[in-house]
């Protein structure tokens, strides 16, 4: 028996020349614009601009790595899905990139906001955000955070679990309350994406089967509950979908168990939640339908079904959280090394290491995720080569940008820049080899605005008290 190593794929793959899909570009320094947020362009002397500020600017003021956020672009995605689906309600998925301007924004904008954690709730209301307008998630809720969902007034609670159920209704009652819930299910429909994004076959971690009859359990032991006001039924399919086919096969699911439910307790349910996971173009091979078109799609999809089941149409809700956040960022990275690599045959590949890596996007590394890139502080004559963006990490996955065409003269101090890293970049960020994750601005009519500011090593120090005490009992000799 032979064993490969956990990173084997990648292994396996780092001698193979460009995939079909990747064209050598006629002019390697174009944008192709349905990558790049509204505001994003090169400017006369060639480096990219957003929010009329230049990524050199950016890089010598806030240092690099550093993501960007196009806060233009950011509140146009948000009122784009807003207007596209008028008469339902928008959570906007707060786990793709949250901070306190973004709920400010999300707020601005008349949106609701979907979190799925203790401390996604926490920084929501700190934040100020209307408790009646949030919806929290999470398959493992713990009883903290069910006890400040429920005193706070959130606006629902999507349960995922017979455990919750009981959990939150013990809580409501507690606090002599009653919580609006929607059932999380998973309709055995598998999303046609990577399988650790796919979430609605049955054989995962999240929801209630529809096929076990388990859904229909949960469904009626919230209707029984005291404490909890069921309202509907949640089900999400995925990330990065491009179709609504399977929309289509999980509303028919999903509709003939909300008929079910409603002969067995003699009410409709009044709410259904489609979930989100709407893809977005990291590459040329990305095809995203627009707001304008998933909505149209949807509609007709749980119109014909509620036609068909003879069911009264339910307020319908969506979560999209990247299709928001991420084509709205960039990543800014400076090159410290670059190196030419032999494949055969007279091709060869950039090895172009950058001061950031897997720690501020684990997304390549952790579904082989594609990203573009290019250079950002200048416009080239040299011809495109093959280049792969690789990070500073001791690892052979680390891999920010895995093949792209970059100019043949890109040298050390480079900017490179790689536009849809607004979603799960920061949010997704680690500490690996002790690196500090980057910070996050917003740009917009020239200004550059902190809405994370950069981690510090002093930070990373302060969390460890072997050292933080020895530094304290350390004479500063500078002074």
């Amino acid at each position: 028996m032979t064993h490969m190593h956990v990173a084997g794929s990648i292994h396996a793959d780092a001698v193979t020349p460009a995939p079909k899909w990747l064209q050598r570009p006629d002019d390697v320094n174009a944008m192709v614009q349905m990558l790049w947020s509204s505001t994003a362009c090169r400017n006369d002397d060639g480096v990219i601009e957003v929010g009329g500020v230049s990524v050199v600017e950016i890089a010598d003021r806030i240092g690099t790595p550093a993501y960007v956020i196009d806060e233009v672009d950011f509140r146009e995605r948000l009122a784009a899905f807003r207007d596209a689906f008028a008469g339902m309600k928008v959570y906007y998925a707060g786990k793709s990139f949250l901070c306190g301007a973004v709920v400010d924004w999300v707020a601005d904008e008349g949106m609701y906001l979907d979190v799925c954690s203790h401390e996604e709730l926490q920084l929501a209301l700190a934040a100020g955000f209307d408790a009646a307008r949030i919806g929290l998630h999470g398959n493992n809720k713990s009883e903290a955070e069910l006890e400040l969902a429920v005193t706070a007034g959130v606006g629902r609670v999507v349960v995922d679990s017979v455990t919750e159920i009981e959990r939150l209704d013990r809580i409501a009652q507690e606090h002599r309350r009653t919580v609006p819930v929607l059932v999380r299910v998973t309709a055995g429909v598998e999303a046609h994406t990577h399988e650790y994004i796919s979430t609605a076959h049955e054989d995962q971690k999240f929801g209630l089967a529809i096929g076990s009859g388990a859904a229909l359990d949960g469904l009626l032991r919230c209707e029984q509950a005291a404490g909890i006001d069921l309202r509907g039924i949640h089900s999400h399919i995925g990330s990065q979908i491009f179709d609504a086919s399977g929309f289509e096969v999980s509303g028919k699911r999903t509709l003939k168990l909300a008929k079910q439910v409603a002969r067995l307790i003699g009410r409709e349910l009044p709410e259904f939640d489609l979930g989100g996971g709407f893809g977005i173009a990291y590459t040329t091979m990305d095809s995203p339908m627009t707001p304008e078109a998933l909505a149209e799609h949807l509609r007709e999809i749980v119109e014909h079904e509620c036609r068909a089941l003879e069911l009264t149409l339910p307020e319908l809700s969506i979560e999209p959280g990247r299709a928001i956040s991420g084509p709205a960022g960039m990543a800014v990275y400076r090159v410290g090394t670059v190196k030419p690599v032999a494949l055969g045959d007279g091709i060869y590949r950039n090895y172009i290491s950058v001061d950031g890596g897997m720690s501020d996007n684990i997304r390549p590394a952790l579904y082989g995720a594609d990203y573009s890139g290019t250079v950002g502080n200048r416009a080239s004559t040299s011809e495109p080569a093959l280049g792969r963006v690789v990070g500073r990490h001791c690892e052979s996955g680390d891999i920010l940008v895995r093949d792209e065409f970059f100019p043949s003269d890109i040298t050390p101090g480079d900017l490179v820049v790689i536009p849809g890293s607004g979603a799960y970049s920061r949010a997704m960020a680690s500490n690996y080899n002790h690196a500090t994750r980057p910070p996050v601005v917003g740009v917009r009519d020239g200004q550059i605005t902190t809405l994370v500011r950069r981690e510090s090593i002093d930070d990373l120090f302060a969390l460890d008290p072997v050292v933080s005490a020895r530094r304290a009992t350390t004479p500063d000799t500078d002074a």
